[in-house]
C-alpha cells in the first residue's frame, strides 16, 4: 500500500528530526530520565517506522492481505500512543501521557502477532 510507504517516510524524517531535537535541543533543559524517556520514543518510533515500510513493501508484493494492512495500522497507532506519550511525558511531565505509553505497547505487539500470522500464510 502506498500509503504506508509515504507515512514511513513522513515517519522516519520526524524521527530523525526528533532524535535531533532531543541531543541537541532538550540538553540542559530536560532531567536526565525525561530525555532518556525521549530517546526511547525516538528509537521506538523508528524501529515501527521500518516496520510500516517493510508492510507497505509486502503489500506491494502480496497485494490484499488483511493481516498485514491491519498490522501496518497497529504500529502507525503504536507510535501514536507509545512514542507520542513519551515525547508528552518528557516535555510537560504530566503522568497522565505515561499512562497510555503501555496501550501503544500493546499495539506494538499486536501489530507483530500479526505481522507473524500473516507471513505465516505465506508459507
Amino acid at each position: 500500500m502506498k500509503l504506508f510507504l509515504i507515512i514511513g517516510a513522513i515517519l522516519g524524517f520526524l524521527a530523525v528530526a526528533f532524535g535531533a531535537f532531543g541531543a541537541h535541543g532538550l540538553e540542559g533543559k530536560l532531567s536526565e530520565k525525561a530525555l532518556t524517556n525521549w530517546g526511547k520514543a525516538v528509537d521506538y518510533q523508528m524501529f515501527h517506522t521500518m516496520a510500516i515500510v517493510a508492510v507497505a513493501l509486502i503489500l506491494g508484493k502480496f497485494d490484499g492481505s488483511n493481516l498485514f494492512t491491519s498490522s501496518g495500522w497497529l504500529f502507525l497507532v503504536g507510535i501514536l500512543l507509545f512514542s507520542g506519550s513519551l515525547y508528552m511525558y518528557s516535555l510537560t511531565g504530566v503522568k497522565t501521557f505515561a499512562m497510555i505509553t503501555p496501550i501503544g505497547g500493546l499495539s506494538f505487539l499486536a501489530g507483530w502477532v500479526l505481522l507473524g500470522i500473516g507471513a505465516m500464510k505465506l508459507l
